[in-house]
């Protein structure tokens, strides 16, 4: 009898088959995808952005990236997140095999009054007897095993595997996004100093053409309207200071916390002013084909998209038999050393199909079928959003260039407005008024000049963030062997 329930379950084993679609990516027309991208002035070969960050030849900007690899908390969410996926991937992967258990009990039965029985004795004499105290032992083991005839447990797997590869692309998701905000901050905080230079500069300026025309009230060759055109303009300049240098406080603070650390840790490396740092825009873009096979977040929306389809695989198998197969070994005796006198063995198979839930298994399987048409449409959306960046990025670079180049020129034009004035307002060819504008000019070119440098630089960040520079697979750590915070600081032992 367990010889031909055991064949059975073999022969049960040897037909199972996997139920539900199969997947395949999808291709890159059915995702919209254009041969070329629409702003880009030619498709020259796409280049190696890993490391984009060193193209601004700024050491500390690249020191600054580097360390949010290893300290930045959303980084360390996104590794913990990974080692949560692997997991599941284990249990997936545990239900192939049979689930093992073993037991084991003692009791002792003692008589607290009365029981027993009565005793003859050759001469015919009757006697009581008690039965005092009596052990039982008992050791068993079971083993069960549920065969995957219809491809449940296999199309479990297989979206727990996918699930695992997205939570890895989401990991290189978070590194990219977590890059590019430390270069954006960094670029605000430069921007600011170089903000408050100017302003200063045009207030150390307009301190010494109020000092002018204080002399040349007092020589009678102007009325005192100059000097108050002049402590209007430096009250006004002045009046910008405290604004930059909350934005400069506010970026500084935020590269602390995107490095681990608390707001104020990174003051005193930025104290000291530097240049906003400018890199070569000359990037080759390649095609669309190319930004989409580097972009994380596109490589984790198709990995979510084949999970989603696995698991109509997962809600269809429910729909057929389960077929279990177990056995059980145990042995009971009332003392320990007899235990291994007499022992029982059981095979069993059993086969179970649900015959009415009110359409409940059904309902699962259009659920799923659902939730992968939702998945697919979220593909195709983060496959356009992604070009729409790249090709945003393109024309936010070019404008900060061409803004960056009139700027230049207008800078120049300013400062020699602004010299001339000062000239002539003190040689009296001029009056105040003029000299203001002039300074006033000279001001705005400056801010737009510094502001436009930065602009570019922000454009190039966006383009190389883009086009899925800043990570690699070899930058992915491996759940197993992720290093894991020190417990000891939010648990204890009880």
């Amino acid at each position: 009898m367990l010889r031909r329930t055991a064949l059975l379950g073999l022969a049960l084993l040897a037909s199972a088959c996997t139920t539900g679609p199969a997947y395949h990516a999808p291709v890159d027309a059915a995702l919209g995808v254009p041969p070329a991208f629409s702003v880009a002035k030619s498709q020259t070969p796409r280049e190696d952005l890993t490391r984009w960050w060193a193209r601004f030849n700024d050491p500390l900007l690249v020191t600054l990236v580097d360390r949010a690899a290893a300290d930045n908390l959303d980084v360390a969410q996104a590794v913990a997140r990974l080692r949560q996926a692997r997991e599941q991937l284990v249990q997936s992967r545990a239900s192939l095999f049979p689930q093992l258990s073993a037991s084991g009990s003692y009791s002792r039965l003692e008589v607290l009054r009365g029981g027993g029985g009565t005793t003859t004795l050759p001469d015919g004499t009757i006697v009581q007897r008690n039965i005092g105290a009596s052990d039982s032992f008992s050791v068993g083991g079971d083993a069960r095993y549920t065969a995957d005839i219809f491809g449940g447990i296999a199309s479990g797997i297989a979206a727990s595997r996918a699930q695992l590869d997205a939570t890895r692309y989401d990991y290189a998701t978070v590194l990219l996004s977590v890059q590019s905000e430390i270069a954006r901050n960094y670029l605000t905080a430069r921007l600011a100093q170089a903000q408050l230079a100017n302003a200063r500069a045009s207030i150390a300026l307009q301190d010494d053409n109020l000092e002018i025309a204080g002399f040349r009230v007092q020589a009678g060759l102007v009325s005192s309207l100059d000097v108050e055109q002049a402590r209007t303009a430096r009250a006004q300049t002045a009046a910008q200071l405290p604004q930059i240098e909350a934005s400069y406080a506010a970026a500084v603070a935020r590269l602390g916390v995107l490095t681990g650390q608390a707001p104020g840790a990174l003051r005193t490396e930025m104290a000291r002013a530097a240049a906003i740092p400018s890199a070569d825009a000359r990037i080759g873009t390649g095609i669309p084909a190319d930004t989409l096979r580097l972009r994380p977040d596109v490589l984790a929306a198709e990995r979510n998209l084949a999970a989603a389809v696995a698991q109509i695989g997962v809600a269809t198998a429910q729909l057929y038999p389960a077929l279990s197969l177990g056995g059980t070994v145990d042995t009971n005796a009332t003392s320990f050393t007899a235990l291994t006198d007499i022992i029982n063995g059981r095979l069993f198979a059993s086969i179970a199909q649900t015959i009415f839930d009110g359409g409940r298994l059904r309902a699962q399987v259009r659920g799923q079928r659902a939730a992968a048409d939702a998945a697919f449409a979220a593909y195709k959306q983060t496959v356009l959003t992604a070009l729409e960046d790249v090709e945003n990025a393109i024309v936010s670079l070019d404008s900060a260039t061409a803004r960056e180049r009139e700027f230049t020129v207008a800078a120049d034009a300013a400062r020699n407005f602004a010299l001339l004035s000062r000239l002539q307002y003190r040689s009296g060819l001029t009056d105040f008024t003029t000299l203001n504008q002039a300074e006033s000019s000279l001001l705005s070119a400056q801010n737009g000049l510094v502001q436009a440098r930065a602009d570019r630089a922000t454009a190039l960040v966006q383009l190389m963030t883009a086009m899925g520079g800043g990570w690699s697979d070899a930058a992915i750590p491996d759940p197993v062997t992720a290093p894991t915070p020190d417990r000891a600081q939010y648990t204890k032992d009880r």
